[in-house]
This record gives C-alpha cells, structure tokens and sequence, in this order.
C-alpha cells in the first residue's frame, strides 16, 4: 500500500502446494471455525518439500448464492503461507499465480496473439512475469454486462542490485544495491539476506531463456554499527546514509580467484558489473555456464520464511504481507469461485482478477497499473465475445456496469501509537477487512462503493471496518484511484489491517485472511444480484 512515488503530503483443489499446517488453535471469530488437523508444523513452516494437494476445498454456494456455513468452515492461511514462501520477488509472485490458475483450469493467453474466447470459459495472462490478470466468462454474459475485478499489486519494497553491483571495502565484497519504494531501511540491518529475481541465459544454438532464480541460503548481511562506535545512536536515532552505508557484505575478499574461473568470467558479458563469486553461486543455482548468463535482475530477500506467532498463534509474520496477502486472497477468491463447470452457469458477469506491479513506486509502468494493460483486457473480450463485431458502446456500457475492489493492505491502529490514528477509525487486527476514505480522493471509495462492499459483507455477516487519516497527517495511496480514473470505473478502496508496513518483516491477524478470502468470494458471487438494487443515475 501507500505508493511513495504517488505521496501528496467439496473436493480437494489440486492448484495449490499445501502447507503441513493451519493452526492447531480454533479462530476465536463467531464467523469461522478450522480444521482440526495437526498443524504444529505451521509456526515454522518453511514452505519446503514437495508440491502435495492442498486439502482446502473451494467455497460452493447454495441456490441463492450464499456461501454455505459448511463450506465457509475451511481455513487458507496455510496455502497463503505456502504462497508467500515461494513468492521472494513479484516475478516469483508472479510465476506461483501461474501455476496455480493452470492447475485450476484456466486456459493460458498471450498478448501477442488472437484470443478465442467463449462464454464459462477461464483465461489468463501475464505481463512481464510480474503482473497478470486472469478472468473467467459467466455462462450468460452479454455484451454491455459488467466485469467485477479485484485488483492487488505484487511488488513490495526491497532493495535491488545495481547494474554494476561490484564493489570492496577494507577486504570485503559488497555489493551496490538500490533502493525500491518506501521501505523501513532500518530493518534490513542485521538480517539474514540473500538474492533472487530473473536472469537471461543465452542457450547453446544463440536463443535466449527467461529463468527465475532464488538463492535460499542466506547471502548477505548489513550489519549495524557497534554501540560502542555509535554512542549516541539511542538517543539521536539510527539515520544510517542509504547510499554508502546501505551496503551488503558478500564474502571476505580472497587475494586471488581460482584460474578455471577466471577465464569462465573473462567471457561473460557481466564480467565487470558483478563480482565473480556471485555470478559462479548464480551459474551453480540455473545450472548454467557462467558466460552464458546475459543479463541479471535481482532483488535482495529476507530468508526467514513466513509462519505464525503470537501466544494463539494469531499472527502471520511475514515479509511482502503488503501486498502478497491481498493478491493471495484475490487469486484464491477467482480460482474457487469458478471451481465447478455450474459456478458459471447463472453468471451474467465477467469475473476478473488483476495483479500489476510497481505500485510502490507509482505504478507507471509497462506492468504497472498506470499502464492500460486491465482495459484493453476488457475491450478484447468484449470484441472476441461480440457477434456481430461490438462497437466503441459496448465497452463503454460494460465498464458502467463494472465494479472493482482495490485490494491493499491497510494500516491497523498500532498500541504503541494509537495517537497516530483518528480516534473514531482505529482498525484493529482480526475484525475484518478496512474501507479506506480519503475526501481528497488519495483513496477512489465514494459513499456509493462503500455502501454496496458493505453490504456485500452484510449479506454474508461479515464483520468490516473503516479508516480515514487525521487532517494533519499526509495519506499515501493505491491502485485504486489510478483504475478508477483510467476509464471511470466504480471502485472501493478496502485492505487487511496489518502492522509494521513495508518493514522487512510484518505482521497481520490470521482470521483476517481468512475473512478477506471470504468477502471476495462472496463479492464475486452476490454483486450483480445487489447492484442492481441500487438505482443512481436515473
């Protein structure tokens, strides 16, 4: 959440690796309850193993389209958990949401080519391998119905490498970093780090492969000055210079290299950007020579894997919560709202759900939502469904009829700080999702679109909360305005409560997951039939 580039002051689902875990502890919220299986391998979960068969089976709906107390019973932040240990970077992120929609059916699309499409069916496609959006037909759409999207982000802030990382200081090997939107920099001192990201490798006959890559073993480390060098650090505050003292230790520098590698390293394009150490440890990971890697994008990653705490085990600890747990809940949401050939039978809708990166840095990008990747997605599929050929009214009539949930993380009152939140909206960890207002329009939710997500939750008896910022305090932003204004469509500005935002390490309530999970499935399952209730412009 909260784009610094953008700061003005029932069946097993076969898609997603499971988790040895969900809490051994019952949810504590009248709305849930979990399963009883042995989780105590949950709080330490590393996200390791095999690829298994999540036991968590989809939501169904009964006849009126109400989630089912039964099938509402079931718990995924196991699979979130699992989600977020694989997902290091937003192309990782990326590449499991694929995974995922191809296990559950959806058919894979490429921008570059002709789209055939056809009402029940299910379609996605990526952009960049860091943003996607995937969308499944209801049976009984027609031209000028609406689509109903959730939208989320997959970058969170981080540091990244230079394009000349190499560097040393007093006998060590470093390496240059940059910083990536608006990150608590102080808690990356004294982690344990390491690197992952995409590489280009060049292939024997002169093509070129895209592979992802993740170091699991940790790498890195920025350690913190000594007390004793830094007397004062306690009471002036810790303002560590992010351009020279922001550096990652890599290795003691060695007197000299072995002769084998250097003469792999004299050939390699990247010979004199990266050190030849980290270039050999990449070369070792893709199984590959290393003159044959031709181009490297890495982010520096905390090892330590997401996994419960708290006494209850209430709490998800985790890195890149903001915005990981919105898409998981999104992705999730679409996937099981369409698991069975009948959830599609009576939609008159399209369902969508659209992941872009570079939010944290103002989304203007190729793969960001400043760019109209989600629209001309909408304007193919009205035009591939339209017989005879639709004209420029069709899209139009659509996106009046179209809705979309900005789905970002939102900042839950801290007990440390309460003063910092406006007394009467202080969100709290475990009470559901955050409305977010802003009369300055930093967030795109208008009385209208909060009134029909509330009742979304109504419907459903979901709890829900609300949050404005103090007048005299500046407020960050999402997506959301950005959709809302591309084409003019009616949007909610919304997110799970969490605390310590786009620090290293975060933390959000475990039944909030859960619940956010929910409201989406349940927004894609109830909207049309509440919508059209509501009569504005008439």
């Amino acid at each position: 959440m909260a784009s610094i580039g953008r700061f003005h002051l029932f069946q097993p689902s076969p898609l997603l690796k499971p988790s040895a875990i969900l809490s051994k502890h019952p949810l504590a919220s009248p709305f849930f309850t979990t399963r009883t299986n042995d989780n105590s391998n949950l709080r330490h979960n590393i996200g390791g193993g095999g690829r298994k068969l999540s036991t968590t089976p989809p939501l169904r709906s009964n006849s009126e389209g109400s989630i089912s107390s039964t099938q509402s019973s079931m718990s995924i932040v196991g699979d979130l958990l699992d989600y977020l240990n694989e997902s290091w970077t937003q192309f990782h992120a990326t590449a499991e949401a694929k995974r995922q929609l191809v296990a559950a059916g959806f058919h894979l699309l490429n921008e570059n080519e002709e789209w055939k499409l056809k009402p029940g069916g299910r379609y996605f496609f990526t952009r960049n391998m860091s943003s996607l959006v995937a969308f499944a037909i209801g049976e009984k759409y027609s031209i000028g119905n609406g689509f109903h999207v959730i939208a989320a982000h997959t970058d969170s802030p981080c540091l990244k490498l230079k394009p000349k990382s190499a560097s040393s200081k007093s006998g060590y090997l470093m390496v240059n970093v940059q910083t990536y939107g608006g990150g608590l920099w102080h808690t990356w001192f004294d982690r344990d780090l390491s690197l992952a990201g995409r590489v280009i490798v060049r292939a024997d006959d002169g093509s070129f492969s895209h592979k992802l890559v993740k170091i699991k073993r940790p790498l890195l480390r920025v350690p913190t000055l000594a007390i004793h060098l830094d007397r004062t650090v306690n009471t002036d505050g810790f303002k560590p210079n992010l351009e020279t003292q922001l550096i990652p230790l890599l290795a003691i520098q060695a007197d000299k290299t072995a002769p084998e590698l250097d003469d792999k390293i004299s050939s390699s394009p990247l010979k004199d950007a990266h050190h030849q150490l980290l270039m050999k440890i990449l070369s070792d990971e893709l199984c590959c020579k290393v003159q044959d890697i031709a181009s490297i994008e890495l982010n520096v990653c905390d090892t330590q894997p997401s996994c419960l705490g708290g006494a209850n085990d209430e709490f998800i600890f985790s890195g890149r919560l903001d915005n990981l747990a919105s898409s998981f809940c999104a992705l999730r949401g679409l996937i099981d709202s369409c698991a069975s050939p009948e959830d599609l039978a009576n939609e008159h809708s399209i369902r969508m759900v659209a992941l872009f990166d570079n939010e944290e840095v103002g989304s203007d990008s190729y793969q960001g939502a400043g760019a109209p990747t989600m629209f001309e997605a909408m304007r193919r599929i009205i035009a591939c469904l339209g017989e005879p050929p639709v004209g420029e009214c069709g899209f139009a009539r659509a996106i009046r009829h179209s809705f979309l949930v900005s789905a970002d993380m939102a900042h839950g009152v801290h007990p440390n700080f309460m003063d910092k939140h406006e007394e009467n909206h202080r969100p709290v960890l475990q009470k559901g999702l955050v409305i977010k207002h802003n009369a300055n329009q930093r967030y795109a939710t208008s009385g209208i679109t909060s009134f029909l997500f509330k009742e979304v939750a109504k419907l459903h008896n979901l709890p829900i909360q609300e949050f404005v910022v103090r007048n005299d305090m500046g407020c960050g932003s999402t997506i959301g305005p950005i959709l809302a204004a591309g084409v003019g469509i009616r949007t909610v500005d919304c997110g799970i409560p969490q605390l310590s935002m786009h620090s290293v390490r975060e933390i959000c309530g475990k039944e909030d997951i859960d619940i956010a999970y929910k409201h989406f499935m349940a927004f894609y399952r109830t909207f049309s039939s509440i919508d059209k209730r509501l009569k504005v412009d008439f």
